[in-house]
């Protein structure tokens, strides 16, 4: 390939790295790319603020809070979701009063035509075989002319374009609120009760370092293994006593018995909760680390 083989027109290709290049400058095609470890959020960060928790609190799902930030996520939803459900439930009294109403004119309506009908009946019987006069069938026939005349007239098209027959758009039903607030990253119900506190197990640091909890790399360890946690290293949090320990010592250690190494108490399946990591920027970590943006296509 040339020096210039890249931008070559004479190509009867459209290549990738010109379609490429048109997409970023004309703002078609759907943009891809793959997030670095810096776009990722360690272990033991809020899920919401991204900052190392203060009080940390995890969802039986396994995604790590703040006790402040979920907590007020979770009253900002249900005063979200009390205002929708007023909105909702004027709604259905509007929507209630309408079909009354509708339900109303129509008994009206029929009322009226079977009385209009009734009127109309003669007391007399009509001799079919009889010859009618030629003013009877004259207006017969007008009669039938304005009938097709009007079946005709009302299968035309409305000037769609004259303000008055401009047709409206109706208006958008509101949908029925969830009745719980809903975890902002699993999207299931999540209540106040629902809540782990969790206890991390601190590092001990030299007696003379001034180092503060966020600006330290490594902070926390296994409660029973002592070994580093990181985004490397699979956890999970104990419900009964709040401990995390890593995955290794689950498999090897507290799933043998089934008991709390550091409460004693008795553990059930449920009460092992696998803490959801934010990836380590490797493809083999087993998370999604591909961000897109989608926009319009072209086509060549």
């Amino acid at each position: 390939m040339t020096r210039h083989g890249k931008n070559s027109t004479a190509n009867p290709v459209y290549t990738y790295h010109e379609r490429k290049k048109s997409s970023e400058k004309s703002g078609f095609g759907t943009l891809k790319a793959r997030l670095g470890k810096d776009s990722i959020k360690n272990f033991d960060c809020c899920s919401l603020t991204l900052q190392p928790c203060k009080q940390p609190v995890v969802t039986p799902d396994g995604y790590l809070y703040d006790k402040e930030a979920i907590l007020e996520c979770i009253v900002h939803q249900k005063a979200e979701i009390a205002r929708q459900l007023r909105e909702y439930e004027r709604q259905r009294q509007k929507l209630e009063s309408e079909a009354q109403s509708a339900s109303l004119a129509d008994q009206h309506a029929r009322r009226k035509q079977f009385l209009e009908t009734e009127q109309r009946i003669t007391s007399k019987p009509i001799n079919p075989f009889a010859p009618r006069s030629e003013g009877q069938a004259g207006s017969a026939a007008a009669a039938s002319s304005s009938a097709s005349a009007s079946s005709s007239k009302s299968s035309e098209l409305p000037s769609f374009w004259i303000p008055s027959l401009t047709p409206d758009a109706k208006p958008t039903l509101v949908k029925k609120p969830p009745k719980y607030p809903t975890c902002p990253m699993s999207g299931k119900a999540l209540k106040f009760k629902d809540l782990i506190t969790v206890n991390f197990t601190l590092i001990q640091d030299d007696p003379g370092s001034k180092k503060s909890l966020i600006a330290k790399e490594s902070r926390y360890k296994c409660a029973v293994t002592n070994d580093e946690l990181s985004n490397f290293v699979p956890c999970a949090v104990l419900r009964k006593s709040g401990r995390v320990v890593t995955m290794e010592c689950v498999e090897k250690l507290i799933r043998k018995d089934m008991v709390d190494p550091i409460s004693g108490e008795k553990l059930q399946e449920k009460d092992i909760i696998q803490l959801q990591r934010g990836g380590t920027g490797y493809a083999g970590s087993g998370v999604d680390l591909t961000a897109s943006h989608a926009r319009p296509a072209a086509q060549f």
